[in-house]
C-alpha cells in the first residue's frame, strides 16, 4: 500500500513537471514566432523624407575681390592728375576704383566738372558718401555733380565719359587698356597714377613728391 502510494505522487509531481515545461516552451515558441514573423512590423513605419524646400534661383553675382587694395591718393597728386587732363566744367570725370571718393569731389568742387566714382567696396560707397555729404554742406553748388556707383568697373558704361582716372594694379591697367579704352571715344584724356598702361606711349609724365615719397603720374590722350 504504502508503495503505490509513493507511486502515484511521482506520478503527480512528474506530470506537473512536464506540464509546467511545455506550457513555458509553448509562450516562448509564440513569443519568438510573434516577433520574427515580420521584422518591421512593431518598427516605426519607413517613411520617404521630405523634399528640400525649393529656393527660388536667381542670377546673383558674386562679390569680386577689388582690382586694388585701397590706398588713398595724396591730394597734391589728385590735383595734378586732373590738372594734366586740363578737367573744366564741359568734362565728365570717371574715377574707376574710387575709393573713398576724393578724386570725384575734387573735379566737382575745384574744377566744376561733372564726376562718378565707380567702386566695388560696398564700404568704400558709404565712406563716398559721407565725405560727399560734407562737400556738399560746403559747396552746394556741386550736389548734382557728383555720383558713386556700386559696381564692377569692368562692366561700367562709359560712353558719356571725356576723362578717365585711374590708381590700380598693373595687371587691372592692361585690362583697362584691351577691354575700356577701345570703347571709348577719340580725345579721352585718361590719368593714372603709379602705373602705366603697357608699352602704350602716354603723352606726358609727371612726378610728384609727397614727403620722402615720389609719385608719378601718366597722361593718354585717345586718337582714333
Amino acid at each position: 500500500m504504502a508503495n503505490l502510494l509513493r507511486l502515484i505522487l511521482r506520478f503527480v509531481l512528474i506530470a506537473a513537471i512536464t506540464s509546467s515545461t511545455l506550457l513555458a516552451c509553448n509562450s516562448l515558441m509564440f513569443n519568438n514566432s510573434t516577433s520574427s514573423s515580420d521584422p518591421l512590423e512593431n518598427k516605426p513605419e519607413n517613411k520617404p523624407l521630405p523634399p528640400l524646400p525649393t529656393m527660388a534661383t536667381k542670377d546673383i553675382e558674386p562679390e569680386r575681390i577689388p582690382d586694388a587694395p585701397y590706398v588713398q591718393t595724396p591730394p597734391e597728386v589728385v590735383l595734378k592728375m586732373l590738372e594734366m587732363a586740363k578737367v573744366d566744367k564741359n568734362d565728365v570725370v570717371y574715377d574707376l576704383g574710387s575709393g573713398d571718393g576724393r578724386i570725384v569731389i575734387t573735379a566737382a568742387q575745384k574744377f566744376g566738372a561733372k564726376a562718378i566714382g565707380i567702386e566695388i567696396d560696398p564700404e568704400l560707397i558709404r565712406e563716398s558718401d559721407r565725405e560727399s555729404k560734407a562737400a556738399i554742406a560746403k559747396t552746394p553748388e556741386i550736389r548734382d555733380r557728383i555720383k558713386f556707383i556700386k559696381q564692377d568697373l569692368f562692366k561700367a558704361d562709359l560712353s558719356d565719359a571725356t576723362v578717365i582716372t585711374l590708381y590700380l594694379l598693373p595687371l587691372a591697367n592692361l585690362r583697362v587698356r584691351s577691354e575700356i579704352l577701345p570703347k571709348l571715344k577719340s580725345g579721352t584724356r585718361v590719368v593714372s597714377h603709379e602705373y602705366n598702361l603697357g608699352d602704350l606711349p602716354p603723352k606726358q609724365i609727371e612726378k610728384v613728391k609727397v614727403g620722402n615719397r615720389e609719385h608719378r603720374i601718366y597722361l593718354w590722350i585717345l586718337d582714333r
